[in-house]
């Protein structure tokens, strides 16, 4: 039986809600790896943060974070049930965060449903090539270059999309897992809705200056 210390039944109660020995029995059944443990206590219907998943979440807070002297700013809205929990200081400490978290990870999506299938299908394309093109993977069976595909997806969804990525004020636990967190904590559906991240002259060709050129044109040439 694997040591199941008290730091991860902590981890996993704030993550889902449930109760330490509820925790605790998950764990030990899942060899300490937290995913099966939450898992397993959807299954048995302990996991508050997924009950309250299907909820409506109508209230919450817009907020606007810029940043680098007003270089790159965020504008987010995330939804809670009630104006109440919307006004706490705790709420409203966890959108800053999640504003900063954009500003600094520069996510594309807010979940991996949100990949176009397009761009989905594009990357798949990309991993497949740069597989076949590793003399590391030469002879390898489909089945083998399928799972490394899977796993480079895997990794783009990390990169950009907002849920997936680590927290930047905590590498051990993804954004997602910062929502079930504030979910069980408060005991609200909470929904990071949408965002949108500017940066100064993203987009836009910047003009590089030449004066010296621009003084040779209008002479015609080399004079």
């Amino acid at each position: 039986m694997s040591n199941v210390t008290p730091a991860a039944i902590k981890a996993l109660r704030e993550k889902t809600g449930a109760g330490m020995m509820e925790c605790k029995a998950a764990l030990t059944e899942a060899e300490g790896n937290e995913d099966k443990a939450i898992d397993i206590l959807r299954k048995r219907g302990l996991a508050t943060a997924t009950k309250k998943a299907g909820r409506v979440a109508a209230e919450g807070l817009v907020n606007a974070y810029i940043h680098a002297g007003g270089k790159i700013g965020v504008l987010l809205e995330v939804n809670c049930e009630s104006d109440f929990v919307a006004r706490t200081d705790d709420f409203r400490t966890f959108v800053h965060d999640l504003a900063m978290h954009i500003t600094a990870a520069e996510p594309r999506y807010t979940t991996k449903e949100e990949v176009p299938a397009e761009v989905l299908e594009k990357e798949r394309e990309i991993a497949l090539e740069q597989a076949r093109l590793d003399p590391k993977n030469a002879n390898k069976p489909q089945q083998v270059l399928n799972k490394i595909i899977e796993g480079r997806l895997s990794k783009f969804y990390q990169e950009t999309c907002l849920m997936e990525q680590p927290f930047v004020k905590d590498q051990n636990i993804t954004v997602g897992d910062l929502v079930r967190q504030m979910i069980s904590k408060t005991g609200e559906n909470i929904k990071v809705r949408r965002f949108t991240r500017y940066k100064m002259g993203e987009g836009l060709e910047k003009r590089s200056s030449d004066l010296g050129g621009e003084v040779r044109d209008l002479l015609g040439g080399n004079q």
